[in-house]
């Protein structure tokens, strides 16, 4: 089964993703900031991480930067979830390996979508 880390301090914003993210056959884990968030990557390094940028302790954007040098960290697709919309934003998230970048609020389609476009959604679950 596909694993999918959610990454955002929101805990209404992990729990709606969570819901999600499980209705299309992913496992989930959920983390309120990027520090907790490179913690659950050594634990178990995901296939795809729901990530917000706006966070306490360690931010998204550091979160990316710190988890795309790690020896594993090329691996997992990272989706940017943010009400960040400035294309310096975005531009800097792409720059720093995010793979995607969806505007809050997402809903399943939106998400489904850009899993799809990815590669991770999971095969039952395909369009």
């Amino acid at each position: 089964m596909s694993y999918c880390l959610i990454i955002d301090d929101s805990r209404v914003i992990r729990k709606v993703s969570r819901e999600i993210a499980e209705g299309l056959s992913f496992r989930v884990a959920e983390a309120e900031n990027g520090e907790v968030g490179l913690q659950a990557c050594r634990a178990e390094m995901p296939d795809v991480i729901l990530l917000d940028w706006n966070m306490p302790v360690m931010d998204g954007y550091s979160f990316l930067k710190h988890l795309r040098a790690t020896p594993e960290g090329q691996t997992p697709k990272v989706v940017f979830c943010t009400t960040e919309n400035d294309i310096d934003y975005i531009t800097r998230a792409l720059d720093a390996g995010a793979d995607e970048y969806i505007m809050k609020p997402f809903d399943r389609d939106i998400l489904a979508a850009k899993f799809q476009e990815l590669g991770v959604l999971p095969v039952s679950h395909s369009a």
